[in-house]
């Protein structure tokens, strides 16, 4: 009778240890210790001596194993705890690393003539974009979403701290103005490409209380890095009869042109200036058509060249949205010539292996800004 007890006893005490051993190490160490008095206890006949070995040994193991992972997690732990940053220490953090400048503007509104006032006072602290430690900051401004209607400041050479002290004037009636955000970019002028964008600050025009006039600094944000908008192609003809020494540039068409105005249409015409060594020797204009994307023109337009000053001639190309009240906007512009590059100078040699055949095109339209900054680059290495 009191072998039968200890046999179930025996085999009770078993299966907790085996439940143990797969549940929580931290308790090995706890049943362990009552296993080993237990089976001491116990004759040799109703407990093999290899059984209670190996399990007398598994449990010392697990809590080994256990509490030498219980003590590398504390260490982290303290680690963590002497070295480690907050999220919100992080985030402080890496806001400071990102500083970008500061600028400083004014905000005013006239109810009675329905005109938006922004003066853009100065800019400081402006991170460096140029090798010699400086930048040339200018600040672009424009009332999204509308884009048409843009104003630059003054460029101000190798500074980060510029004066602008320049106001401009968006006329938009007061129920449209909740709409709008006021878009303040400041960009570093670069005369041979791309000018690259410093930061910006946007001001949703709901949010601020145009009741009074504002004036106040905000730090720059970085610019939403947008892809490159796409403005549309030009097809375009070249003819050269090297005996005559005569050009002929025959403006065909242009299609998917960009919106310019608030209809989302626009009333584009073509400017066509020849070019030598930066001087502009002639130019022609097509006619304009009015509300659409996609004109058609094929207007021709002759010029004398000898053959000899081909090498140096350039032709520039800008497609334009007349308006009839302010200024004329560029919508894109184009090149060809044997100093310009891809489409441009293929054209233009095609023209040239191909005398006195007229030779068509098509050419996509690249912003106003970037062709001026080749051509000025060109220019340079002459």
């Amino acid at each position: 009778m009191h072998h039968c007890q200890t046999r179930r006893r025996v085999s009770f005490l078993i299966i907790i240890v085996a439940v143990v051993l797969t549940a929580s190490p931290l308790l090995v160490c706890l049943v362990s210790c009552e296993l080993n008095l237990f089976l001491s206890l116990l004759p040799h006949p109703f407990f093999p001596p290899s059984l209670c070995v190996c399990l007398v040994c598994a449990s010392c193991f697990l809590t080994v194993v256990d509490s030498r992972s219980t003590i590398h997690q504390d260490d982290e732990d303290d680690e963590e705890g002497e070295t480690g940053l907050t999220e919100e220490e992080k985030e402080e953090e890496e806001k400071e690393e990102e500083k970008l400048g500061k600028l400083q503007y004014s905000i005013d509104y006239d109810f009675e003539n329905a005109k938006l006032t922004v003066g853009i006072l100065q800019a400081a602290d402006l991170i460096s974009m140029d090798s010699g430690g400086t930048s040339d900051p200018y600040v672009k401004v424009q009332l999204l979403p509308e884009k048409k209607k843009k104003y630059d400041t003054k460029v101000h050479k190798k500074t980060l701290n510029p004066v602008f002290n320049e106001t401009f004037v968006f006329k938009v009636p007061y129920e449209e103005l909740g709409g709008k955000i006021l878009s303040m970019s400041v960009y570093d002028y670069d005369r041979f490409s791309k000018h690259d964008v410093i930061g910006e600050v946007k001001i949703p025009m709901n949010t601020i209380d145009l009741g009074r006039p504002i004036e106040e600094w905000k730090d720059l944000e970085s610019a939403d890095q947008e892809e490159p908008e796409k403005l549309g192609d030009i097809c375009i003809s070249l003819r050269y009869v090297p005996t005559a020494g005569k050009l002929t540039v025959c403006i065909l068409e242009a299609k998917n042109l960009k919106k310019m105005d608030a209809c989302g249409l626009s009333d584009p015409y073509v400017k066509i200036q020849l070019l030598q060594g930066g001087k502009r020797l002639k130019k022609k204009k097509t006619t304009v058509k009015k509300n659409t994307l996609n004109p058609y023109y094929n207007e021709s337009f002759s010029f004398e060249i000898p053959l000899e000053q081909m090498q140096k001639i350039l032709v520039a190309v800008t497609v334009f949205d007349y308006d009839k009240i302010g200024k004329n906007d560029a919508i894109g512009k184009i090149f060809v010539g044997s100093k310009a590059s891809g489409l441009g100078l293929k054209h233009w040699s095609d023209m040239l292996s191909n005398p006195r055949r007229p030779i068509a095109q098509w050419h996509p339209l690249q912003p106003e800004e970037d062709i001026d900054g080749q051509l000025a680059s060109l220019n340079a290495k002459k």
